[in-house]
């Protein structure tokens, strides 16, 4: 497995579990960020993206673009509401979170072509 597919399986594993744990565990979630039913969901269907991405290269390099560009404008929101317009949370701590992540996905994806993966 490419470095392109590990990064998208590793994200998407970490997105999908706390997505899950969110819907178990009260908010805050790592007592962190702040998060409710649909802020999980969108979790859930982030990993299950990044997971269905980690199965070829060329998949894990789109998903990673498309999830990251997501998750950076998500990030950015998060500065102009911090409840997404009362559907979510998404200030405070998940600002850091959301840019974060999506700066790395976005990176993976722009980084890593499926030419690097065979070499």
């Amino acid at each position: 497995m490419g470095m392109a597919r590990a990064v998208a399986a590793i994200f998407g594993a970490i997105y999908l579990a706390l997505g899950l744990i969110g819907f178990i565990v009260d908010s805050p979630l790592l007592g962190l960020f702040e998060v409710n039913g649909l802020h999980n969901l969108v979790h859930v269907v982030i990993g299950a993206a990044l997971l269905y991405g980690a199965t070829s290269t060329e998949l894990a390099i789109v998903m990673s673009r498309r999830v990251g560009m997501l998750l950076f404008i998500i990030g950015l929101l998060g500065f102009v509401s911090a409840d997404a317009f009362g559907f979510m949370p998404i200030g405070g701590n998940d600002i850091w979170l959301h840019l974060s992540t999506g700066a790395v996905l976005v990176a993976n994806g722009i980084f890593e072509t499926a030419d690097t993966e065979a070499a």
